[in-house]
């Protein structure tokens, strides 16, 4: 019988020894059978240089890592990986006609080229099983699908590997090569994503503050989410505890895809919804296209809103959006005299409280704790994480 040949796609050739060093073992690390012999051909692709790396069928695991060894570059080597569709070329032609398995990083892996492999390669139609190795992912726990840990004699084979031949890495500051103990793990873990949206789901995920992000439709998951839906609704009760719907028009600055646009709505309020992701807005016009006449849909960004004055509010809401670097003496310059803004407790001790003592311009007249922390599982179970939390502010422009 043909053995089984395993395609190991990774960003860098030392992923495969700090990621997939079980799969490189013998057949106490992958196959527990005993007095079986050594796994079958495997071939590595490093995805930084497009080579495959060829390691025979019989290798000890020692000579699998020298093999890979030379082929480890410096942590300043960058190069653009092969696109899902270059990627499913290369599997089908490495596979021909035996049967293959391939491995690959996480689409949740935080190294953000890992993870767009790790897509890739899972959504490629090169029909073979993939499997993803849970890798680095400081952010979520996984339900694997299975783990093996590694024995002393692995473990020290994987810390010589480092220390001989990642020396660079050890002492890079690069996010995406640098190598410390939680890249390194002494338990390998792997799963199988269930489907696309698990797939996409992960991968949007770690992409919360980049434009990736909107590659899959509510990747924060508003609507199935119980945290969420508790913190929207309690955010929609807060607004309206301070506003009436016939107050005058709310802007919603980094509307997303409409979650709490349409609950305003439906509690009568007129509201100007901007987002300036083409994606998330296209979906928000879709999801207030029917039964929202009272809303309007814009693309400004906040630093536009602020600089053209364009759309006066009787108040402004920057519900969870102010993680991407905006600097808050913006908010003197929106043609508003009131603004809603809710934010994690650690975000608004760390930036909005210090802002609000150090300013006279803006007067504190409401603190609300919408929704409390908590754990919750995202896609479909595959992973969970901590939600910390949201609390709202309503600040008053003070009289001059």
């Amino acid at each position: 019988m043909q053995d089984v040949l395993d395609l190991v796609v990774v960003s860098r050739a030392e992923d495969a020894a700090l990621d997939f060093l079980s799969v490189l073992g013998g057949p106490t690390a992958v196959d527990p059978v005993p007095g079986a012999g050594p796994r079958g051909e495997i071939r590595v692709l490093c995805c930084d240089t497009g080579q495959w790396v060829d390691l025979p069928a019989g290798g000890s695991l020692a000579d699998r890592l020298a093999a890979l060894a030379p082929h480890v570059r410096p942590p300043q080597a960058h190069s653009a990986p092969p696109g899902a569709q270059e990627l499913s070329g290369l599997l089908r032609e490495a596979a021909g006609e035996r049967g293959a398995r391939v491995w690959t990083h996480s689409p949740a892996d935080n190294r953000r080229g890992r993870g767009r492999i790790g897509r890739d390669v899972a959504a490629g139609d090169h029909g073979l099983p993939v499997r993803h190795a849970v890798g680095y992912s400081p952010y979520l726990q996984f339900v694997s699908d299975e783990d093996r840990p590694l024995d002393r004699a692995q473990v020290a084979a994987k810390l010589d590997f480092v220390n001989r031949h990642c020396g660079a890495l050890l002492s890079s500051d690069e996010p995406e090569t640098m190598v410390y103990t939680a890249r390194v793990p002494a338990t390998e873990r792997f799963f199988t994503t269930a489907g696309p949206r698990e797939r996409e789901g992960l991968y949007a995920l770690l992409a919360s503050l980049d434009e990736e992000a909107a590659t899959v439709a509510d990747p924060w998951e508003f609507e199935t989410s119980a945290y969420e839906r508790t913190r929207l609704d309690a955010t929609t009760a807060w607004v309206a505890r301070h506003r009436e719907p016939d107050g005058g028009q709310l802007v919603e600055a980094g509307a997303c895809e409409g979650a709490l646009t349409v609950r305003l709505a439906a509690k009568g309020f007129e509201v100007d919804a901007t987002e300036p992701n083409a994606l998330f807005r296209a979906r928000l016009t879709g999801n207030v296209a029917t039964g929202h006449d009272g809303v309007r849909v814009h693309a400004d960004p906040l630093e536009e809103l602020a600089r053209t004055r364009r759309l006066p509010g009787a108040a402004y809401l920057l519900v969870e959006m102010l993680y991407y670097g905006q600097e808050l003496d913006l908010l003197d310059d929106l043609p508003t005299d009131v603004v809603f803004l809710a934010l994690e407790p650690a975000a608004l001790a760390e930036r909005v409280r210090p802002w609000l003592a150090g300013t006279s311009r803006w007067h504190l007249v409401d603190e609300s704790v919408l929704v409390a922390p908590a754990l919750e599982p995202v896609c479909g179970g595959r992973a969970y994480l901590s939600k910390r939390g949201s609390t709202g502010l309503v600040l008053r422009r003070s009289i001059v």
